[in-house]
């Protein structure tokens, strides 16, 4: 792998979604609503699980972290993506790159990991409740949040060297609207085989080993719940569990057809449109999906709510 040349590209230029001048505003006022949705969203949900004593739980404590990774994985990317539609040329410096795509990995896997804990605290709760408090200490919560937040940044931090290694000798074009993997390797002029290897073998294990958590604990809920002979503690439980399926289908959905397709068939313009989805518009989700099927969340919001007024 060849040595980083500075004096070659020291900026990029993002070219952003859409070149139309006439789309521009619109877009930027939709996805500035959608930023404001998300931060409001997630820091609110953090803000009730901390403050109410019912939500006190396991469950969330793993949803209260969800909500952070969320808020900070949109806002590593959504208010560059913003500036874009105001600004003529789109520059952002080599450095700049660097940390958006170190943020951006970081917490896309982290979130990845994440939610393969709240898979198991699920399990835990539906298939041993009467041991739930025993089974899922603080102690053990806390190991179920730290592990994916070091992971993450040891596998984030190797992805950024191994991309910012590479010789950007020819255009610093980035057609993108934040700084991804792919469409850097498309700007390098060194042998990126190595680092395409990686990918696939860091979204396989990842991905692998979260997706093999989430399946094992849902096939044991599953059978858990048939058992169960009351109609009503059947219902009770596969409502808790919906909320989690909606999200775990739509990240790791997403992220399954992003990056485990063979490198021919990307289309980075394809790729950018997937890549909205899962940045932009999960993040102002997710917190939407957790409240509003949540009876618990929207009494302490609106408990929180009366209290203020």
């Amino acid at each position: 792998m060849a040595e980083i040349n500075f004096t070659q590209v020291t900026e990029f230029i993002l070219l952003g979604i859409t070149d139309k001048q006439e789309l521009k505003i619109p877009l930027f006022i939709i996805f500035l609503s959608i930023y404001m949705v998300t931060v409001v969203g997630n820091l609110g949900l953090i803000t009730i699980i901390r403050i109410d004593s019912r939500l006190k739980t396991p469950m969330y404590f793993f949803l209260s972290h969800l909500a952070f990774v969320d808020f900070c994985y949109s806002s590593s990317i959504t208010p560059k993506m913003l500036g874009n539609f105001l600004y003529e040329k789109n520059i952002i410096s080599f450095y700049a790159c660097a940390t958006q795509l170190g943020c951006f990995i970081h917490f896309n896997d982290v979130e990845c990991l994440l939610l393969a804990s709240m898979a198991y605290d699920r399990y835990v709760a539906i298939c041993n409740p009467l041991l739930y408090m025993v089974l899922m200490p603080p102690k053990i919560c806390i190991q179920l949040v730290v592990i994916p937040y070091i992971c993450s940044l040891m596998v984030a931090t190797y992805h950024v060297i191994l991309t910012f290694r590479l010789s950007y000798c020819g255009s610093n074009v980035i057609n993108h609207f934040y700084c991804d993997d792919m469409p850097l390797m498309k700007l390098s002029c060194s042998d990126t085989s190595f680092k395409q290897m990686w990918i696939f073998i860091c979204a396989g294990i990842l991905g692998a080993a979260a997706l093999f958590i989430v399946f094992v604990s849902y096939v044991f809920i599953v059978s858990a719940i048939l058992k169960m002979k009351s109609a009503e503690g059947r219902r009770k439980a596969f409502f808790t569990c919906g909320s989690h399926m909606v999200a775990v289908t739509l990240f790791y959905g997403t992220l399954i057809f992003m990056y485990l397709q063979p490198s021919s068939k990307h289309s980075l313009d394809t790729d950018k449109m997937v890549s909205v989805f899962y940045s932009v518009i999960i993040p102002m989700l997710n917190p939407l999906i957790y409240s509003l099927r949540n009876k618990e969340v929207k009494d302490a919001l609106k408990k929180a709510l009366s209290n203020s007024n």
